[in-house]
């Protein structure tokens, strides 16, 4: 009976570690959510076209992000575990743009790809590569 006890006690502490996971996930999935407008990539200006600037779009519900590289349109999916964040299924319009549009692009998406880790301060969102924690991109979060 006291093993039985015990491991009707341990089940029911590890669920609750399970459990208390998925609400910080959730907490930083919502403290993620909303648009950001690009400021750098590895520590550059952005270049875009006239009409359009760089951003990316967090939807928390469905961990879903869209946005434009200042170029072409994108969208993806996330997985976000405490602080530690992961671009999946990255698809993107095709249009050419003149340089240095096209390079602005290519760092933009190369930083999706490497990244490892985020951080938000005061509204800004950094991005952080997954191999050394150098910043990749840095964004600020648009506020109504």
């Amino acid at each position: 009976m006291k093993k039985l006890i015990l491991l009707f006690t341990i089940s029911i502490a590890l669920m609750s570690c399970d459990e208390t996971k998925k609400v910080i996930d959730v907490a930083g999935s919502v403290q993620l959510s909303g648009t950001y407008n690009v400021t750098s990539i590895e520590g550059k200006n952005v270049a875009t076209l006239a009409d359009k600037k760089a951003f990316i779009t967090f939807a928390a519900l469905d961990k879903t992000i869209r946005g434009n590289t200042g170029c072409n349109d994108f969208f993806g999916s996330y997985t976000l575990d405490l602080y530690a964040l992961s671009f999946s299924g990255v698809g993107s319009t095709k249009m050419y743009c003149e340089e240095p549009v096209m390079t602005t692009e290519r760092n933009f998406m190369q930083a999706l790809n490497n990244t490892g880790s985020y951080g938000i301060q005061e509204n800004v969102l950094t991005l952080y590569s997954k191999t050394d924690r150098s910043v990749l991109l840095t964004a600020k979060k648009e506020t109504n």
